[in-house]
């Protein structure tokens, strides 16, 4: 009908006519399954057609920000569980209480999904609760595709007391899995492997979580493509409850840390989010195409967090497109003569994009600045005491490290640099309004003074570095 009105150019609809509510049930079903149930809800007001139809939706997103109390959040919850259509199977919940939730409606909760246990494919669970109740109707979904758990004990406040992930859990059809704070246990080995019973596993994110008992914790799947870690394992002992500062004093600090073994011939992307002392077994990395890697929330570095880093380079056989922070290159640069390594890895290398972070005053300016000065000392006295003066003189350190582009390239010289930041301001970048569309990424041509173009949103800003 649309076509043929369009033929006779008759512009015959209504303004004030409701073609949205038109749409069979299947397609408005569909489109409520993507808005938050508070929104869902909403519609019952638009017309009698909308009255009953959000009880037929398949999806719950059950956020507990989108409302200004936390008891309005309860009698939400409740009535929407209660009023729900019972014929329609749920495919999906998503629940997310900031802060502790209260131990009867999380129960309440739990048990409406147990009860669609059969049908439910993705589960996402945010919560300060009961970890055991949890796991429990957990275990009991064996048709989830998707689970993401984040998990706290209530009350928690600091120091946070980790979820035991189960030794088995049967979820033959998991696809996707995301757990922050969580611990896996070791048993008579050095090495856990909790994650071997997923056979269709695909994307894995680990956040904030720990190895318990264990020196290694073992990543073998032949699906997997998609891995992110956020923050280093931690080794822990629960029965012991050593303080982990008092033992990151008494031994070597990356000793606390678990290393990670990874049997993933198909892992396509790797990303990694903190503190740059996760060490990986050599060859795990060796697949992998795509690399992120943000360690903007590093406050400290040293030597041997340099050194962990170049070890990740010397894996990455495969890389295509890699994206690191400033403050990461500032971190390898710590490594003692880094610029003179022949690297026999990135030869693969097309696109090499850095954001620049700012780095403030401290611990880690502080230790790249001494090294800065070791080597000035290594060259003569009086570049020693040049740059002496100049720190005095409040110098701000350079964005990014001398000749550090330059060694990351050495194997795929047209591989093309790309810089972004969110803060222009603190690197006195330059609006360049002139700028064509062929020139916002230009090659570095190595040992030059080379323009590169930094994209700030949809802003364009032009910076001169020096390599």
């Amino acid at each position: 009908m649309i076509l043929e009105n369009t033929k006779r150019g008759k512009h015959c609809y209504n303004q004030n006519e409701d073609r949205l509510s038109d749409l069979p049930d299947g397609v408005l079903l569909h489109i409520l399954s993507f808005l938050n149930t508070k929104r869902v809800v909403q519609t019952c007001i638009l017309s009698k057609r909308w009255k009953h139809l959000w009880k037929r939706s398949s999806t719950l997103m059950l956020h507990s920000t989108k409302f200004s109390t936390v008891k309005r959040f309860a009698t939400f919850v409740s009535k929407v569980l209660t009023l729900r259509d019972t014929s329609t199977a749920l495919n999906a919940l998503d629940l997310y209480r900031h802060g502790d939730i209260e131990p009867q409606l999380l129960k309440k909760i739990l048990n409406y999904v147990c009860s669609h246990n059969t049908h439910i494919q993705e589960l996402g669970i945010s919560v300060n609760g009961d970890s055991g109740l949890i796991m429990s109707c957990v275990s009991s979904c064996h048709a989830l595709t998707s689970l993401k758990l984040s998990i706290y004990p209530r009350g928690s406040i600091g120091s946070h007391t980790p979820t035991l992930f189960p030794k088995s859990l049967n979820l033959p059809s998991l696809i996707s899995l995301n757990l922050t704070n969580f611990a896996f246990c070791g048993g008579e080995s050095d090495c856990v492997e909790p994650f071997f019973a997923f056979t269709k596993l695909s994307c894995l994110v680990i956040c904030g979580c720990k190895v318990k008992d264990a020196q290694i914790l073992s990543i073998s799947s032949e699906t997997l493509v998609n891995l992110a870690i956020e923050d280093p394992l931690e080794k822990i002992n629960l029965a012991k409850q050593t303080d982990f500062f008092e033992e990151a004093i008494q031994t070597d600090y990356s000793s606390n840390f678990a290393e990670i073994k990874l049997s993933t011939p198909n892992l396509y992307t790797f990303s990694f989010t903190g503190d740059l002392i996760q060490k990986i077994c050599r060859s795990g990395l060796s697949s992998v195409k795509q690399v992120n890697i943000d360690d903007s929330r590093q406050d400290d570095a040293s030597v041997e967090h340099g050194l962990v880093l170049f070890s990740w380079l010397l894996d990455f056989a495969n890389v295509e497109s890699l994206t690191v922070t400033s403050t990461t290159l500032q971190i390898l640069s710590l490594v003692p003569d880094l610029l003179e390594v022949k690297l026999p890895s990135l030869c693969n290398l097309k696109s090499l994009e850095v954001e620049l972070t700012p780095l403030d005053e401290g611990y880690l300016s502080q230790t790249i600045k001494d090294a800065m000065l070791k080597k000035a000392a290594a060259k003569s006295d009086k570049e020693f005491l040049k740059l002496i003066k100049a720190f005095k003189a409040r110098l701000e350190l350079p964005p990014i490290p001398d000749g550090i582009v330059d060694f990351l390239r050495q194997n795929s010289l047209s591989a093309q640099v790309t810089f972004t930041t969110e803060f222009p301001h603190r690197f006195n970048l330059m609006e360049d309004d002139k700028s064509s569309n062929e020139d916002k990424v230009e090659k570095h041509q190595p040992n030059s003074t080379s323009p590169l173009f930094v994209t700030t949103g949809s802003e364009e800003f032009s910076i001169w570095l020096t390599y």
